[in-house]
């Protein structure tokens, strides 16, 4: 019999100047990874160039190496790009959230049905 009760909860990892990454941080650093552009990336999750922008250079200025490299505009547009620290960095958190989400779930289990 399944309980009438859920659990939830967010993960995010912390450094010790504060947030370097979370759901939606990971979602800014997929649509990057795929795009290969920032403001497309921006575009792409709904939220302005400015804001991922600030996104961006908090990640990386809380993270021990960078885990985005962007570079400027011109003729051809920018570019960015998830470095190797950047990709360690959404796998990480995609297996410990795959992880956290189990977790919830089995205690969900032991509530009372």
């Amino acid at each position: 019999m399944t309980s009438q009760f859920t659990v939830h909860g967010r993960l995010w990892i912390e450094g010790p100047d504060g947030t370097i990454i979370g759901h939606g941080r990971v979602e800014l650093l997929e649509k990057i990874n795929d795009l290969g552009s920032l403001s497309a990336a921006a575009a792409a999750l709904g939220m302005s160039y400015r804001y991922a922008w600030k996104l961006v250079k908090l990640m990386n200025e809380h993270s021990d190496k960078p885990l985005i490299t962007l570079s400027s505009g011109g003729r051809g547009g920018g570019h960015a790009e998830l470095t190797a620290t950047g990709k360690d960095a959404v796998a990480t958190y995609r297996l410990t959230d795959l992880e956290f989400e189990r977790f919830l779930t089995e205690q969900a289990e032991k509530l009372p049905r």
